[in-house]
């Protein structure tokens, strides 16, 4: 998939991580991080269960250099499965660019394809809007820590499917 920023004239390529990009992977979350706590969390996923082949997926640009990453992991919802959007990372140099959102795109339409639907994410209301994350106290959701309620945001991939309701359980590499 190739995405197009207009106003910088840069293509980001996407696709799913290889073995092969772990290593620039985490350079791109130490570079967007103040510590190793995000690259850290990505390697301890990709080795538990709530890894899903295909919803880790990295921004090229065109060197082939990986720019960002965003992944999506197994969580569940009072225990139906659902996805954690989490870490996103750019390299700095690229933050601002449209790197970040090529990769969550990406990942959002390769969750889609793989029959997913609900979608969370703690983070900034207003980058995740554009999106389509909404406050996930509207669907009812809740989490099992401190966060405020427009930071914790859903996403139903699926509107016509019913999402379900109640406190979200990430797996156990998020600490939560």
């Amino acid at each position: 998939m190739i995405r197009e920023n207009r106003a910088l004239a840069t293509t980001w390529t996407t696709r799913p991580e290889t073995r092969a990009d772990a290593s620039a992977i985490r350079d791109v979350n130490l570079a967007a991080f103040p510590s190793e706590e995000e690259a850290d969390l990505v390697a301890a996923l990709r080795a538990s269960d709530a890894w899903i082949e295909g919803l880790s997926i990295v921004a090229e640009d065109p060197d082939g250099t990986v720019v960002a990453h965003a992944l999506l992991s197994r969580c569940h919802v009072d225990g139906v499965p659902a996805l954690a959007l989490a870490p996103c990372a750019v390299l700095p140099r690229v933050q601002r660019t449209g790197a970040g959102s090529a990769a969550i795109r990406a990942g959002l339409e390769a969750a889609d394809a793989l029959g997913e639907n609900l979608v969370i994410v703690v983070g900034y209301p207003d980058y995740y809007r554009r999106f389509g994350f909404t406050s996930a106290s509207a669907f009812g959701i809740r989490a099992r820590f401190e966060v405020p309620d427009e930071a914790l945001m859903a996403l139903a991939l699926d509107p016509s499917a019913e999402a379900p309701r109640g406190t979200v359980a990430y797996p156990a590499p998020f600490g939560v």
